[in-house]
């Protein structure tokens, strides 16, 4: 009984013991392993560098040599497992981090003073404008291109009075169709992006109150040189319905909604060269050539007036910028800040580079280049077609009086 106590009384010792020369064991075979490891490790980087130098040597690409990319990818793996996290987590230093988290407060600041839209339901925003009244300025707008279309191709029905008028022939006649349409071509290349600086309200007003002022003198020209030149700015100042209207439409409908209004508006340019002859022909036979212009005189100035009083600013930025104007004289704090008002671009930088991109498109671009040629040899074609379709219209007038 004393040797099996006795036995009983030393065996934990003795467990403790054992235990511990077991964990030295296994410690000193992970020791041995590591070292096997990085010995393995070792040689294998050497063989690598070796065919790297083999492979350098014949002039092939290395398939073991890292591009920089990788470097850096394969130094922040090793900084993340080296950190103590769960070996995906990566921990600047403590500079980076500052850095970092000052530039965030930073931006975060800005944010906070950045004028914004208060929801979708804000009434500032043009998309939420109601039905009637989009749709009244949609109708504005449309008529607005078409009385400058219009003007384009009713210009051609003057020609049997305004010849024996001013003494020209009918090549020369048709100078004023083509200056019309070069100012027609040539103004969006300025006016689109003024719009994206100042708004589109401006835009109109400006555009189409030169646009009404320059149709008196073609009501009133003396002589054919008079009516060439002021043609050629009449188009010129018109030419911003065709370029600027389609933003006003997108500005205040939702994609899911813009399919109707978008038709309407691009109608007006198609339809009016067809539309001008007929009312031009019309007028003619019972009037004097001038009232022809006369009439667009008095169809150009009334829509004027209805721009100026029922179609407001829609473009979404000019609208931000008012308000943070209007933040900052009430509130006395300066940080509020437009979207528009952080942008660093010039004026004249960008107008420029809108006057250069089509001629740089048409020389890099040979579809571009065939589908514009394809476009003038169409529209060439139709406006020769209103030219000559004044003679058959006065012959048949002569067939009924007589």
């Amino acid at each position: 009984m004393a040797s099996v106590q006795s036995s009983s009384e030393t065996s934990p010792v003795d467990s403790e013991t054992e235990k511990g020369d077991f964990e030295k064991a296994n410690g000193l075979a992970r020791e041995e392993e590591e070292e096997q490891q990085a010995t393995e490790d070792e040689g294998e980087q050497q063989g690598r560098d070796g065919r790297s130098t083999e492979v350098a040597e014949a002039g092939q690409p290395d398939p073991y040599l890292r591009s920089p990319i990788q470097q850096i990818r394969s130094r922040s793996s090793a900084r993340s497992h080296n950190s103590y996290t769960d070996g995906y987590s990566h921990f600047d230093d403590g500079d980076e981090e500052k850095q970092n988290e000052v530039s965030a407060a930073g931006q975060d600041a800005e944010d906070e003073f950045l004028v914004t839209f208060d929801g979708d339901s804000d009434p500032l925003s043009p998309k939420n404008l109601s039905t009637l009244r989009k749709w009244v300025i949609v109708t504005i707008i449309s008529a607005s291109s078409l009385c400058v279309t219009c003007a384009s191709a009713l210009y051609t029905s003057t020609y049997a009075q305004m010849e024996p008028e001013f003494g020209v022939s009918r090549e020369l006649a048709t100078v004023g169709l083509t200056t019309f349409v070069c100012g027609l071509g040539l103004g969006p290349m300025f006016l689109s992006p003024l719009s994206e600086f100042y708004g589109r309200r401006i835009i109109y007003l400006c555009a189409f109150g030169m646009y009404f002022v320059w149709l008196i003198p073609c009501a009133v020209a003396p002589n054919i040189q008079t009516m060439l030149i002021v043609r050629f700015f009449d188009g010129l100042s018109g030419s911003a319905f065709l370029s600027v209207a389609g933003g006003t439409v997108g500005d205040m409908f939702s994609r899911d909604k813009l399919s109707a209004p978008m038709m309407v508006y691009t109608a007006a340019p198609f339809v009016g060269p067809e539309v001008g002859p007929v009312i031009g022909g019309f007028i003619n036979s019972y009037l004097n050539w001038r009232w022809s212009f006369w009439v667009l005189v008095i169809w150009a100035g009334s829509f004027f007036f209805l721009i100026v009083f029922l179609v407001p600013e829609t473009y979404a930025p000019v609208l931000l910028r008012r308000k943070a104007v209007k933040l900052r004289k009430e509130t006395g704090d300066e940080r509020w800040r437009a979207p528009i008002e952080k942008m660093h671009k010039s004026v004249a930088k960008t107008v420029l580079w809108s006057c250069i991109r089509p001629f740089q498109l048409l020389v890099l671009e040979p579809l571009t280049l065939l589908l514009c040629l394809i476009s003038s040899l169409l529209l060439g074609i139709l406006y020769l077609f209103f030219g000559v379709s004044v003679a058959p219209a006065t012959t048949f007038q002569a067939v009924l009086l007589t």
